[in-house]
């Protein structure tokens, strides 16, 4: 399956437990190596995944977890203290700091702080943890802090990992608003489908070893889907009720004694080719072939050269199959 997701897009990824969801979400950061296909994504581009891992920060506070979202802004700002708390400093640090401060400037820097904060309460953050370790922090208070870092520094391209989980309704509802007015890609697994409803301008199913895109959000591809079986139902039906009624006339057809001197005849004939006919996938060949013998209209010879070439056609014993020539079944 080959698809591209441009600036604006919001794909959900469903599927049943286990299907592959978070590997495919994995393969797209670049956590694991696909091991066919590949991933193009802008170099430009920078890209956020919402972490799962939520000891991985307990060292650090909640300020600077969040602002880890954007890993360059963050070792930019190390970077200067620790030029700034240099005793020796020099012409060079000098110089070094002022880009810095340039590069610190062009991405925001000096609105971090603000942002940060922003973040933590749209999301029903107390903004007295902002100074906090994250190892005194509560389950549910760390994954929102964690969904702060991945939405922070307005990144071009988030990957989400069933971001709505452990969030109460509030955060749920401003989390819809915030990636609503998101101007970048976003890519989300979850379960929950009226998240996925209300922001998915596509829809990813995947099926373990299938993969299917529907353009549209969760409601859409529901609707598609249910459709599309609707439509393999029918179709199923139709092909059973078609072979049921070409295996009838064969029954009937075979019964007659009459034909059994031609039958013995055309068992003659080289470079046949045999189907089954429980195996005939082919509704449109299964159509023509029973349209055919309706049209030779059971004539003692089964032939009409006018029409189709059709040199000879008879049952096997088992009368379970049929036998046509290989030249006149490839014209079919």
């Amino acid at each position: 399956m080959n698809f591209t997701l441009h600036k604006g897009d919001f794909l959900g990824i469903i599927g049943a437990n286990g299907a592959g969801k978070s590997t495919f979400l994995k393969i797209l950061s670049g956590e694991l190596d696909s091991t066919t296909g590949e991933v193009s994504i802008d170099p430009n581009c920078r890209m956020s995944v919402l972490k799962q891992d939520h000891f991985a920060y307990d060292e650090y506070t909640v300020l600077d977890t969040i602002i880890m979202g954007n890993k360059r802004l963050y070792d930019i700002m190390k970077e200067k203290d620790a030029l700034y708390e240099k005793e020796d400093f020099s012409d060079e640090d000098g110089i070094k700091a002022a880009e810095l401060e340039a590069e610190f400037a062009e991405m925001d820097g000096w609105e971090a702080d603000s942002n940060a904060s922003k973040l933590m309460q749209g999301l029903g953050l107390d903004e007295s943890i902002m100074y906090s370790q994250m190892a005194d922090l509560g389950g549910n208070e760390k994954v929102k802090v964690l969904l702060a870092q991945a939405l922070f520094g307005d990144p071009d391209i988030i990957l989400l990992d069933e971001p709505t989980n452990h969030l109460d309704l509030q955060a749920i509802e401003w989390l819809e608003d915030f990636l609503l007015d998101y101007e970048g890609t976003v890519i989300v697994v979850s379960h929950d489908r009226y998240f996925l409803n209300v922001v998915c301008t596509h829809i990813v199913d995947i099926d373990y070893s299938k993969v299917k895109m529907y353009v549209g959000n969760y409601e859409f591809w529901y609707e598609s889907s249910q459709m599309m079986e609707r439509l393999i139902k029918q179709q199923n039906k139709k092909a059973e009720e078609k072979i049921k009624e070409l295996q009838t006339f064969i029954q009937r057809f075979s019964a007659n004694k009459s034909k059994s001197k031609q039958k013995k005849k055309s068992k003659n004939f080289k470079n046949s080719l045999h189907v089954s006919l429980p195996t005939l996938q082919n509704l449109n060949k299964l159509l023509l072939v029973r349209k055919c013998l309706i049209n030779l209209r059971l004539k003692n010879c089964l032939r009409h050269q006018d029409v189709i070439r059709l040199s000879a056609l008879i049952w096997t014993e088992k009368r379970d199959a049929i036998c046509l020539p290989l030249t006149d079944f490839q014209r079919l």
